[in-house]
Order: structure tokens, then C-alpha cells, then sequence
């Protein structure tokens, strides 16, 4: 037996804001949004520099999973699903588009600015996950301990950290 004065995850905590006393509020728990059914939103991109056909502007509907790992909160959850489905659907129906692209100077001047999202490297699956996961940090609690993103641009082809 330990002699410890860390809390352990079964001991009840205090909110203060509520002054209630909970067995779950600061438990450490897992998120997961769209492994089952994904998260699907369409966009077009395409890659500057790259020798094949994907230089040429063309879309995907790509599918996207998140896990969210943390303690939860007085409101019982990790992270509310709707802040994180709201961050992805930013890029539903846009244009992603390296900086530099000539493209972006022309969505601009078609009056189309507000349909491009342009990002510092290659929106390749495996960009889009690591922005999407720097996104959802930045706008997710502080409890939020935990942020992996996967992106599926086709069935055979997935950027992401591990799930």
C-alpha cells in the first residue's frame, strides 16, 4: 500500500461553482466522434507543387474522426460534440489552399475570399489532420488533455495520428 496525497480519479471532487460534490468531475474519460459514422464534409484543394494530378483543383468528401481525451466537467462531458463538429464544418464546401497558391489571389478577385481557407503547407489528409487537431486545442477547455484527428480523403487513403 501506497502512501499517496495524489487524487485518484474514484475520489468525489468539489466544484466550486456549483458547491456540489461529485464522484465523476475530474475523471479521466475518451471522446469519440465519427469512428462509427464519420464526420463528412466536401472540399476542394489541391497540391501546388506536386507532379501528378492532384495539382489540378478538384474536391474530395472526406471523412473525418476525432478522439478527445481529458477529465470531465461539471457538465459531464470531455468536450461538447457540437464545438468540435462546428470547428470541422468550417471547411465543408470551401477551398483549401496552400499560402503562395495563385488560386487564392483569384477566389479574391471572383469575390469568392470567403471560400478559401489557406493553410502553410500542402492541404493533404495528413496537413488537415494536424491543423484540424491544432484547431480543436486551442478552441477545446483546458481539461482537453488529449487531441487526435483522422482525415480520409478516399477509402485507401487516411491522415491522421493514431485513434
Amino acid at each position: 500500500m501506497t502512501n499517496s496525497t495524489a487524487p485518484r480519479n474514484h475520489e468525489r471532487t468539489t466544484d466550486v461553482a456549483t458547491e456540489t460534490t461529485s464522484p465523476t468531475v475530474g475523471t479521466h474519460r475518451r471522446l469519440r466522434i465519427g469512428h462509427d459514422r464519420p464526420i463528412r464534409i466536401s472540399t476542394g484543394h489541391r497540391l501546388l507543387h506536386h507532379d501528378g494530378k492532384c495539382a489540378r483543383p478538384h474536391g474530395h468528401n472526406y471523412e473525418i474522426a476525432v478522439t478527445v481525451e481529458g477529465e470531465l466537467t461539471a457538465e459531464g462531458w470531455v468536450a461538447d460534440k457540437g464545438d468540435i463538429t462546428q470547428i470541422i464544418e468550417e471547411w465543408d464546401h470551401v477551398f483549401l489552399l496552400e499560402a503562395g497558391d495563385p488560386l487564392v489571389e483569384a477566389f479574391e478577385a471572383a469575390g469568392d475570399a470567403d471560400g478559401v481557407v489557406v493553410l502553410e503547407e500542402p492541404p493533404t489528409a495528413e496537413v488537415m489532420s494536424v491543423v484540424l487537431e491544432e484547431k480543436l486545442r486551442k478552441a477545446l477547455p483546458e481539461t482537453v488533455t488529449e487531441v487526435r484527428v483522422q482525415v480520409s480523403e478516399t477509402s485507401e487513403l487516411c491522415g491522421g495520428g493514431a485513434i
